[in-house]
């Protein structure tokens, strides 16, 4: 009898190490406090409706940015598929501004788990950039990132207020602020990141968002405690706006060379409209604009050669919102400018909105924990009005560059949003010194684009991407960003 009882005992005492042993590999390190080990395992995400067995971590929640407002921003994080503490951490950000870096970023370009029409709802990306199968010779210096999604600002998503007026006072230094604020108790909540490379990427409006935020942490590490600290290392952004003046040339420049206006269109606006001028500018050039994104009724903006959603369901390609204050000022005020992204599937956000809209979804991702009174969307209706936009972010550009961190643009070539030509307008106006010129880069056998690498920045082409990189061309966006983490060039021969 009493070598039953010592047996049983020992089991029990086995299985409850086991349990101990799981739940301290869920949290990293095990000598963290009980209260950080209570909150991890709060934003613990066991698994989704309809996702596919994965053996990474994954977390989302909710980060406080200011207590006396009930202001919180939501995030979704996912470790690297092996080895994640010895890979860096990758914050991506989307734009709009007030657009979604989950229903985009994560959920239809980079991150672990796509949706899809039909069940499963979601599948497993091969290129997701925690986790990757493109191979090269450079594959053993990083495998993969630590992947951080954050809706920003509030009213984005599942982030909210419970101040309204925080809503109509929203614009670039607000988003900044509050995603530093965001990042500084996020780490709080897992500080075995703290001391990793961190970097920032993003698309579109996130030419803003990300020099900003990018300056905000330079500025703030330079009196910074070992506390607040943030090992910030540099920022790559893709498709990005940036200059007002050379972005809107850029786009009326680049859809005449592609045959999408006529010449009497182009030789009009050239002649009339004045992007270098402050708004309002003169009617005629308005009248002419229209007709300019008129084609873009029946063709993809963001994506010139791919289809558009066609069965009468997509609420990206036909909702229209506009943002008052937004940059750039002149184009702000057509609603051919704030027509949202489709993707490669014109119609997969459909799917998107209607998977993050479930009740079971929300409640395995701890989101819409206040009960928000409208429902989540690609990028916000509820963000009607921006309070600044600087016309331009080349002074951020210049002097992040001059302070040593490392920055990377590129550029899907097919974009017509914020096209190739409005990108090398913009950067010829930085004035920096070029080391490398204009040199193709390889995707395997094929050419993957073109690089030019300047004195503290480097620009890459994307050949037959559109605004959304990864969505169009997954391969090469994984192998831009493992080579933008390495510091390496991209390969300049076939391999």
């Amino acid at each position: 009898m009493a070598s039953k009882l010592i047996s049983s005992s020992f089991f029990l005492l086995l299985l409850l190490s086991s349990v101990v042993t799981v739940l301290g590999d869920q949290l990293e390190p095990n000598r963290l406090g009980g209260k950080i080990k209570a909150q991890q395992l709060a934003d613990r995400v066991i698994r989704l409706p309809g996702q596919p067995h994965v053996k990474f971590r994954q977390y989302a929640g909710y980060v406080t940015v200011d207590e006396s407002h009930g202001k919180a921003l939501f995030y979704w994080f996912f470790e690297a598929t092996e080895n994640p503490k010895d890979k860096p951490l990758l914050l991506w950000l989307n734009g709009g501004p007030g657009c979604s870096s989950i229903g985009y970023g994560e959920a239809e370009e980079l991150g672990p788990f796509l949706t899809q029409k039909g069940i499963p709802e979601l599948k497993f990306n091969e290129y997701a950039w925690n986790k990757g199968k493109f191979k090269d010779f450079l594959i053993f210096l990083f495998l993969f990132a630590n992947l951080l999604f954050l809706e920003s600002p509030v009213g984005v998503g599942f982030s909210y207020t419970n101040t309204s007026e925080d809503i109509k006072n929203l614009g670039d230094t607000v988003a900044a602020k509050d995603s530093y604020t965001f990042l500084v108790n996020w780490f709080e909540r897992f500080p075995h990141y703290k001391s990793r490379d961190f970097y920032i990427s993003g698309e579109s409006y996130a030419g803003h968002y990300v020099p900003q935020l990018a300056e905000r942490i330079f500025d703030a590490n330079k009196k910074a405690s070992k506390k607040s600290y943030i090992n910030l290392k540099g920022f790559m952004i893709g498709n990005a706006l940036l200059d007002d003046e050379t972005d809107q040339k850029g786009m009326i420049d680049y859809a005449w060379d592609h045959a999408v206006i006529s010449d009497r269109l182009y030789h009009n606006i050239t002649k009339t409209c004045n992007f270098s001028a402050p708004p309002p500018t003169k009617k005629e050039c308005d009248a002419l604009l229209d007709k300019y994104f008129d084609v873009y009724d029946i063709i993809d903006m963001y994506s010139l050669y791919a289809p558009i959603c066609v069965n009468g369901t997509s609420t990206t390609t036909r909702r229209r919102r506009k943002i008052e204050g937004t940059a750039p000022q002149i184009f702000s005020k057509f609603d051919g400018w704030h027509r949202k992204p489709a993707g490669y599937d014109p119609c997969v956000s459909s799917y998107s909105e209607v998977y993050f809209n479930r009740p079971d979804v929300q409640k395995a991702l701890h989101a819409n924990v206040t009960k928000i009174h409208y429902p989540w969307t690609h990028c916000s209706d509820n963000i009607t009005f921006w309070s600044d936009a600087p016309a331009s972010i080349l002074p951020i550009i210049k002097k992040l560059v001059q302070g040593g961190l490392r920055i990377w643009v590129y550029s899907g070539d097919v974009d017509g949003r914020i096209p190739v030509t409005s990108t090398r307008y913009t950067l010829n106006k930085l004035g920096l010194k070029t080391k490398e010129d204009w040199t193709p880069w390889y995707n395997h056998h094929e050419v993957g684009g073109w690089t030019i690498i300047y004195d503290g920045l480097t620009f890459v082409t994307v050949r037959g991407a559109g605004h959304q990189v990864p969505t169009f061309k997954p391969e090469q966006a994984l192998q831009l960003i493992k080579h933008y983490l390495a510091n390496q060039k991209l390969p300049s021969a076939p391999f």
